[in-house]
This record gives structure tokens, sequence and C-alpha cells, in this order.
């Protein structure tokens, strides 16, 4: 059985009589019309989840909104080098966090510090209200199947987590958190300090100048012949 589904253009009165103005689907056609409709319009509703995160991006919103990179003429090649020391070292310097999110822009992987980051903020929030509404976001930014920046968690911590924010405690996001804080220790880590973006800082140093010591040049006379002794 065919379906004739008539499609009418906008009229174009000074096109040719014989032009058709309208066009006849079979069900196939129609069927294959109308999977295109509903794949784009499920596109287009998480670009407006999305945009609307984004919109909503202050501190207090926890949103993970990007911002320009930051000069790093002001960071010294020495502090740079003590975030070598450790992984605590590193996030414990706001330029630290700032240099390490822009490593992890450059593999794909911003979500996890920016999950870490809004956990830390979440973890500080005084109101019940806010509480609750900040617990909402992350999940829908970080935890969410349909996430923006769906963090890679097991199935049981994503579980655990959907079920404790239904009456969310500062607590709720903890051991997500402490997952992915071990996860940018072990992997991404070891890689930043490897990395152009960090090299580039510590390098600023260069090693110690060296002086070049004035060599003394000392002129021997020949003996002259017939002597024993040096004049």
């Amino acid at each position: 059985m065919k379906i004739f589904v008539f499609l009418f253009p906008q009229f174009n009165f000074s096109a040719p009589k014989e032009e058709a103005y309208f066009k006849m689907l079979s069900e196939d056609e129609l069927l294959a019309c109308r999977m295109k409709e509903t794949h784009l319009r499920s596109k287009d509703k998480k670009g407006r989840l999305s945009l609307l995160l984004a919109k909503s991006g202050s501190h207090e919103n926890v949103s993970s909104q990007k911002k320009p990179p930051a000069k790093t003429n002001h960071i010294a090649p020495d502090v740079a080098l003590r975030w070598g020391d450790s992984f605590e070292e590193l996030l414990s310097h706001s330029d630290g966090v700032e240099i390490f999110t822009r490593f992890l822009r450059t593999e794909f992987s911003e979500e996890n510090i920016e999950f870490w980051l809004a956990c830390e903020d979440f973890k500080t929030t005084g109101s019940a209200t806010k509480l609750q509404s900040k617990a909402k976001q992350i999940h829908a930014i970080f935890i969410d199947k349909e996430a923006p920046k769906e963090i890679n968690i097991d199935h049981s911590t994503k579980a655990a987590i959907e079920k404790n924010i239904l009456k969310p405690t500062r607590s709720c996001f903890d051991v997500a958190q402490n997952k992915i804080y071990s996860l940018m220790k072990k992997d991404c880590y070891p890689r930043f300090l490897t990395s152009d973006i960090y090299l580039t800082l510590t390098k600023r140093a260069g090693p110690p100048a060296m002086t070049r010591r004035r060599s003394r040049s000392f002129v021997f006379n020949e003996r002259p012949e017939g002597t024993g002794s040096w004049l």
C-alpha cells in the first residue's frame, strides 16, 4: 500500500506551466522523512540544552563555560617547576588549574577537571535549596546519559548519584569525584608534565649562564744558544 503526500511549495508564477507543484512520496520515503525529522528535533533539543547551560554559566550555577586562554607570562618558571612535585601541588594553584585545564582541552577531556571543580564548589554550598539546584545542574551537565560533558564513570556509581540527588547532601558526588581525581592523577597528569604547554613554562628558566673564564697566555722565550739557563 502506498501513501501519497502532496507537498505544495511556494507559488512561483514565473515558473513554466509544466512544473509540478507537488511531489508524491511512497510509504518508505515518508518513513525516512519522519526518521530524519525526529533526529533533527533530538539534535536541536540537545543543542538548546547545551546553550541553556552555557547561558546559566555563573560560578554559582557550576556551569563550565569556556573562557579565552589566559596569558601565562606572569607565571614564574620556579612556580611552574613546583607543579611537577605532585598533582596536589598543581591543583593548589589557580594558575596550575588553568594550565592543566588548557592541556586537557587538547586531549578533549576537560570535562574531568570541570566536574572536579564543580564538586569542590558544590561541597561549599550552604543553602539546602541551592544544594538541590546545583545537584540537578551537575547531573544534567556531567552525569546524565545525554549530558553535554558526560564523564566516564561506571553504571553503579551513576545509579547511586541519581538516587542520592533526590535528597542531595554535600557528599552525594564524592565517589564519582574521587574516581575522576584518580583518573586525572594517574593518567592525565604524567602526560601533562611532558606536554609542550608545561615544558614551555618550565624551560623559560633555562640553564644557568656559563661564564667563560679568561685564560692566561704564557709566552715562553726560547733558550739562548750557549746558555744553560732561561733569561
